[in-house]
């Protein structure tokens, strides 16, 4: 990848389309791909500005029936919800104009609710067409949480866990943690057994310098 690789909102791996809508997140994990590279899969997702609905749509519709895609994934160096009203017109927009099964999730922190106030936030999701939610738990309790995610607010992990409560209701809902020595992974396992939702371990790949 080039320094002067124009940064992308969209970029794909294999059949799944995601989209890099905001380089903006309430968190700053220590292990977050952002912090050791300026993208994934030879795209350039590091956004000097933040783009406007008619960018990623303009992306958009150059790949958009470029092939048969089977998930769009809101998902890059950034959290998604911090721009809760263009996620949701974007979502509008997919389903709109790609007139083939497709199923679209959002990668989020779970901080929707905190990011949002006041908002529904999961049924907000469902309306505009998203089907599901990957949460980044990566912790089994709020000090490792604290320690390994960096959060910009106190409060963070009960944040997860109540945006979690409140989109299973809505939503498909699966919980992840990255596999590393800070993380007791059956701890966090038994979080989310707790709040009834699918359970999956991350691995973490390591980056040298």
């Amino acid at each position: 990848m080039s320094p002067t690789d124009k940064p992308k909102t969209v970029y794909w791996m294999d059949n799944k389309l995601y989209l890099n809508i905001t380089n903006r997140c309430s968190n700053c994990c220590f292990f977050c791909l952002r912090n050791f590279k300026r993208g994934v899969a030879g795209f350039n997702l590091k956004l000097p500005e933040e783009p406007t609905f008619e960018q990623i749509t303009g992306e958009l519709a150059q790949v958009l029936n470029m092939r048969n895609w089977s998930e769009v994934v809101f998902c890059g160096f950034g959290e998604p919800t911090e721009r809760l009203d263009l996620l949701l017109m974007v979502a509008r927009w997919i389903k709109l104009n790609y007139n083939k099964p497709l199923g679209i999730r959002v990668n989020t922190n779970g901080h929707g609710y905190v990011l949002n106030p006041g908002r529904d936030v999961a049924g907000e999701l469902k309306a505009a067409g998203v089907d599901e939610v990957n949460v980044g738990l990566n912790a089994g309790d709020k000090e490792t949480y604290w320690e390994i995610c960096k959060p910009t607010f106190n409060g963070a992990f009960e944040a997860v866990l109540d945006f979690v409560q409140k989109a299973k209701s809505a939503l498909e809902v699966e919980v992840t943690a990255v596999r590393m020595p800070e993380v007791d992974i059956l701890k966090a396992k038994a979080v989310a057994d707790g709040l009834g939702v699918k359970f999956r371990v991350r691995e973490y790949i390591p980056c040298f310098y």
